[in-house]
């Protein structure tokens, strides 16, 4: 049974963890606004599944580069200037949004998210850690699943501005697009490039307000050890089997979220389904999995984290059965169904991993945050399995589902051994 009596917010941390919780919200704005726009970019940019899918490979890709270097920084300084940082280059990706729409250049966006995603690194590696610590460790867990219950709200914004503000207003998306003349194109293309833009400028400056924010605001600081030791940090999380399975785990999960979260617009226009549509679909997804994050985080009061874990792996596992096998819109019902099981995942995975690290958080919290590298890696791989059509008499799109599919077994086995390894 997990501990119920300790508070999962302590008063005197009430203040600092709304506003770090608050970022949480910030980031998942940036995920969601950005999985759709593998859609948009592969309509008006003319782009196969694949080479669009590059968009998620250069924003999760940032992950990857800068979240050691964000942990050794906060470890040398503090939390809160690893957050200042975070933002300083969130909102510098952002609004290179501009510049990139003006040089009609796709890889000009490409570059404009990876720096946004560094900034991104710096906030997940410092702000995950810092929610753990404000307060006891035995509700450590439980206090990090309430603060990423606020990611979704975030995402759930993303979703909608996607799909209202940019998908329904895409021209390349209401004509036949690939039939127009080179001049037709180019005009439709500006108009559209500067809709994708809009959002990306305005988050920037919203970024920038909340850099100010904390700036002025006096922030708790747990950073005391000021050496640095990577090395030997390193080989202790490496010598730690749950953190180090925990990665493995952490970097499927990623990969299964970004998957089901970019393709269920493929997936639904495979049934005729319009692109703004099939967002509301998103969206949908988006609502079950903030509802189920608070009802997973009550329950943890009772059950098993780890249990937990692999019961709701196996879910997404029966879900996806369903993606792949089942044609047609009872298909589509089970894609947004998924959300419901990968609520807990992510939040739950990290703080399994880091339970038993010590001194080596930072450092450990920045090997999870490299692990949303995943979601780098796996897109385009979903991308070419979709571009390569029907396999085994199954469409290019239900067939592609097979990836999050084993993801779901992975984070099971995770889920399970770090279980049985609490009753040994």
């Amino acid at each position: 049974m997990s501990n119920v009596t300790a508070k999962v917010v302590e008063k005197k941390y009430l203040l600092p963890f709304i506003i770090i919780t608050s970022l949480f919200a910030l980031w998942g704005f940036a995920n969601d606004i950005t999985n759709p726009m593998v859609a948009a970019f592969q309509s008006v940019m003319e782009l196969s599944a694949f080479k669009a899918s590059f968009v998620q490979a250069a924003f999760y890709g940032g992950y990857a580069t800068m979240a050691i270097p964000a942990a050794l920084f906060v470890q040398k300084y503090s939390y809160k200037r690893g957050i200042l940082v975070g933002l300083g280059l969130y909102a510098t990706g952002a609004l290179l949004f501009w510049p990139a729409a003006s040089n009609q250049s796709f890889g000009f966006f490409c570059m404009s998210l990876y720096i946004l995603t560094f900034g991104l690194a710096f906030l997940e590696t410092t702000a995950n850690p810092y929610i753990l610590a404000m307060g006891a460790k035995e509700t450590s867990t439980r206090r990090l699943n309430l603060a990423q219950a606020f990611n979704p709200m975030g995402s759930m914004l993303g979703m909608f501005v996607a799909s209202q503000i940019v998908l329904a207003k895409l021209d390349s998306d209401k004509v036949d697009f690939a039939s127009l003349s080179e001049t037709a194109k180019e005009t439709i293309r500006v108009h559209d490039l500067e809709i994708i833009r809009n959002p990306y400028v305005a988050l920037g400056l919203v970024v920038i307000a909340m850099f100010i924010l904390i700036y002025l605001f006096k922030m708790p600081n747990f950073v005391k050890n000021h050496e640095l030791h990577p090395g030997a940090s390193f080989k202790r999380l490496f010598a730690n089997k749950i953190y180090r399975e925990g990665v493995i785990a952490q970097i499927f999960y990623v990969a299964a979220q970004i998957m089901c979260w970019t393709f269920i617009i493929q997936y639904a226009g495979r049934l005729g389904v319009p692109k703004a549509t099939a967002q509301m679909y998103n969206i949908v997804a988006m609502a079950i999995f903030l509802c189920s994050r608070f009802i997973s985080t009550f329950i943890m009061k009772y059950v098993n984290s780890r249990l937990l874990l692999m019961i709701f792996a196996i879910g997404g596992i029966c879900t996806t059965s369903g993606v792949i096998l089942i044609d047609g819109m009872a298909g589509l019902y089970c894609l947004v169904a998924t959300s419901a099981f990968m609520s807990l995942m992510f939040p739950t995975i990290y703080g399994i991993a880091l339970e038993n690290v010590g001194e080596d958080t930072t450092l450990g919290a920045a090997g999870l945050v490299m692990a949303i590298v995943g979601g780098c890696l796996m897109p385009p791989m979903q991308g070419a399995l979709i571009d390569n059509g029907a396999i085994l008499g199954i469409s290019g799109e239900n067939f592609s589902f097979i990836l999050p599919f084993i993801c779901f077994i992975i984070i099971a086995i995770f889920g399970y051994r770090s279980y049985k390894s609490t009753e040994a």
